[in-house]
């Protein structure tokens, strides 16, 4: 899900695909890889804070990046559409997979 080269092409196509594939409301799983940088792991946190979401957090081999995993319950797909634009926005770097 890295950078795609139209983004609302690409959101209108992930939206169809989470209305297919789940029955609403469902746990949803975001992962993110971004650099090990323990202030952009923390702003990832943050945009998830006060959800009941479970995030876990694994080093790459060399340390250099950090997956993030974020795993909750999501109403809808525009719910999960919003959250990853809302990562994009803030977190300079990211990929979301």
């Amino acid at each position: 899900m890295s950078t795609p080269t139209n983004p609302e092409e690409f959101y209108k196509k992930l939206k169809g695909q989470l209305q297919d594939t789940a029955l609403w409301p469902t746990e949803y799983l975001y992962k993110f890889i971004v650099k090990s940088d323990l202030k952009k792991i923390a702003e990832i946190e943050a945009i998830f804070d006060n959800m009941g979401a479970v995030i876990n957090t694994t080093p790459s081999k060399n340390g250099k990046y950090t997956s993030v995993s974020v795993n909750l319950r999501m109403r809808n797909p525009d719910a999960v559409i919003e959250k990853y634009k809302e990562v994009a926005i803030k977190i300079e770097g990211v990929i979301s997979l």
